[in-house]
């Protein structure tokens, strides 16, 4: 795989990790798991932590519209859109207070494309969020 199928976007949040924001796989574009951290900043919209670094209060509606905002980002900087997106994957870390908001806010923002979606809970994300998405697109 050659150097120009990998995508680094200059707005979304930097990767906590060694890993592109996306790969590009013939006519498919994976992306890495984006959370609703913002560019340039250890803050996290809507997550209010405590001096250990602990997650005190989130708003995860704040915290949907991010990540979901990460997302078009890095698809749009890498020759895709939001409407070409075919496969989403979505990690809660707490299924029984977000899911309802959370299937709110995307129902708002997938009207019109309906890819396909799973939705986990799992017990904590790399950082302090509450929602991360892994994303497959049409390039």
């Amino acid at each position: 795989m050659s150097h120009s199928d990998r995508f680094d976007s200059q707005k979304a949040p930097e990767p906590v990790g060694l890993y592109p924001h996306a790969r590009k796989v013939g006519d498919l574009l994976f992306l890495s798991g984006v959370g609703p951290r913002q560019r340039g900043t250890k803050d996290i919209p809507g997550v209010t932590l405590n001096e250990a670094g602990d997650i005190v209060d989130y708003d995860i509606e704040a915290q949907c519209r991010s990540v979901f905002d990460n997302v078009r980002m890095i698809l749009e900087e890498s020759g895709s859109s939001w409407d070409k997106l075919v496969d989403v994957t979505v990690f809660l870390t707490n299924m029984k207070d977000d899911f309802k908001t959370y299937n709110k806010i995307y129902a708002e923002y997938f009207q019109s494309n309906q890819p396909c979606r799973t939705t986990v809970e799992i017990n904590s994300l790399p950082t302090p969020i509450a929602i991360e998405l892994k994303c497959i697109a049409t390039l």
